[in-house]
Order: structure tokens, then C-alpha cells, then sequence
């Protein structure tokens, strides 16, 4: 491989929290204040609606709010990506076209989740939706919420399709990851942050990070040193924020948790989390707040 593979979304992709207000409203100007503080940090992209969005709990209203107020506030200097994930196929053609119309860059595309359907199933749903729009689609693999791999097969036969752009990839599946990075063109972003610099090694686009809430600059840094030939920074790097994704993502606590704790601790724009989800407790975010004044230190 002579040059990097394109990163047609991005290289350094945070997977932005929704900020709420007090009261647990969608808070807009939060959004936006927070939105360019990532993009001035490093982010060359934003993930809206995923994961760590609670997309699970806001409105298709609330969904195409904030892509608008967020495009708004970042203009060219970074791409806004959508999720669009629903386990009904008429639902995500709904959400697609509504943040296309917001002014979304691309989409995230999550496969259906709950009914468990077949690998053909799994692709018609992923060509209906993507065939409904216009934008640039990364496919979401991330079995262990939705019960459902796109399997190997799955994404090369999607490959041909011409927006669908690349994958993110939260499947631990490295095998399966190197070989369809291998047989296509797709661009692979690593999902979990332990990946970021595993992925990218091997010829992966980038990453869409939750850890990126809180230390906007990290993944630019890890990716920034290993392009410069320096791979002992981009280690040294990736091993000293081990703590810090540790906690916020393998602690029993789910990402949007998390982020909103160090967030607000930060003085930036979070809120509560919505229900089902329950805040961070003062000892779960003292911990945070440890293992992050570390990372960052590092990344200085």
C-alpha cells in the first residue's frame, strides 16, 4: 500500500452526546457551543443520533433539530453525520430523508435491531434506505446492542453499492475487518476506541469516537504520529488514554454516561442523561475525572 486509503467522512470522528437541559430538553445552543469546542479541539467530524447520542430517546424532531443547529455551527469545517438507525426499514428512510434535508454530510445506516433478521433481510434493509437518499452512508456494525452482525459476506456484496462509503466498525472482529478492507475500497472506522490505532495500522480510515467527548484531540494526535512516521508516539499515546476508555467505556457504564459526566464536570454543555439511563454517581465521576486529567496530560 502506497498512500492511505481516503477517509471520505473524516479522519478523527466524535460520536457527539446530545446535550439536554436541566429540565431534559434538547438543548440546541448547548449542541452548537459544544459542537464547535470538538471541531476546535481536532474532531474533523461529528456522528449525531448514535450510541452515545440517546438516539433511542429523542424524536425524529429532535434528530433533525440537531443535525440543523449542529451543520449550523460547524459549517465547512467539518462533516455531520446523521444516525439513522430504527429496526423499521420505513422509519430509517424517514430519518434519512429528514437529515438529508437538514443538511446532514452523510449517514450512519444501523442494522435493524430486536427482530433479528437474515443476512438478506440485513442487506435489503441497507439498500432501501440508502437508495432513498442521496448521501455518503457509513454501514453501523455493532452486534452486541443490535443482536445482528452484518456478516463479512454481508458488507462485500454491499460494497458495489456507490454511497455506501465505509463501515463503523463495532464488531471485534479484526479477521473479518482486515479482509473486506483487503477486498474493497471501503473505508473501515474503528467504533471502540481500544481499536483506533489497531485499525488504523492496518489501513483504516479513522475512527467515531465516544472517548472524543472528553479529550477532543486524542484520536488526531494517535492518528497525526503514526502518518509522521513517529509509531512510538502514536503507542505511547494510545496505551496512556487506556484508562480513560477503560472507564468511560468498559466500566459498566454506558458511554453517554460517561462523557455527560466528564462534560459537565468541565463546565461544557451535557445535561442529564434520559431515562432509562441514570447519571454517573459522585465516586463513578471522581474516577472519571482522574484517569482524564491523566490522558490529557498525555496528549499535551
Amino acid at each position: 500500500m502506497t498512500s492511505r486509503p481516503a477517509a471520505p467522512l473524516g479522519r478523527a470522528l466524535c460520536a457527539m452526546i446530545t446535550p439536554f437541559t436541566a429540565e431534559g430538553l434538547l438543548d440546541l445552543d448547548g449542541a452548537q457551543r459544544l459542537a464547535d469546542h470538538l471541531v476546535s479541539g481536532g474532531c474533523d467530524g461529528l456522528v449525531l443520533s448514535g450510541t452515545t447520542g440517546e438516539s433511542p430517546t429523542t424524536s425524529d424532531d429532535e434528530k433533525a433539530a440537531l443535525v440543523r443547529a449542529v451543520a449550523d455551527a460547524v459549517g465547512g469545517r467539518a462533516t455531520v453525520v446523521a444516525g439513522v438507525g430504527s429496526s423499521d426499514t420505513r422509519h430509517a428512510v424517514e430519518l434519512a430523508l429528514r437529515a438529508e434535508k437538514a443538511g446532514a454530510d452523510g449517514l450512519l445506516v444501523l442494522t435493524p435491531y430486536y427482530s433479528l433478521p437474515p443476512q438478506d433481510a440485513v442487506e435489503a434493509h441497507f439498500r432501501t434506505v440508502i437508495d432513498a437518499c442521496g448521501l455518503p452512508v457509513l454501514l453501523y456494525d455493532i452486534p452486541g446492542r443490535t443482536g445482528t452482525r452484518i456478516a463479512t459476506e454481508t458488507v462485500l456484496r454491499l460494497a458495489d453499492h456507490p454511497r455506501i462509503v465505509g463501515v463503523k466498525d463495532c464488531a471485534y472482529d479484526l479477521l473479518g475487518s482486515q479482509k473486506v478492507m483487503h477486498e474493497t475500497e471501503l473505508a473501515y472506522y474503528a467504533g471502540c476506541d481500544e481499536f483506533n490505532l489497531a485499525l488504523y495500522a492496518v489501513g483504516g480510515a479513522g475512527c467515531v469516537s465516544t472517548v472524543a467527548n472528553a479529550l477532543p484531540g486524542l484520536p488526531r494526535a494517535v492518528f497525526d504520529a503514526f502518518d509522521a512516521g513517529d509509531t512510538e508516539r502514536a503507542r505511547r499515546l494510545q496505551l496512556a488514554a487506556t484508562p480513560l476508555i477503560e472507564a468511560m467505556m468498559a466500566s459498566g457504564l454506558p458511554g453517554a454516561v460517561t462523557a455527560k459526566a466528564l462534560l459537565g464536570a468541565g463546565g461544557l454543555p451535557a445535561g442529564p442523561v434520559r431515562a432509562p439511563l441514570l447519571p454517573a454517581g459522585r465516586e463513578a465521576t471522581d474516577g472519571l475525572l482522574a484517569v482524564h486529567g491523566e490522558a490529557r496530560a498525555a496528549v499535551r
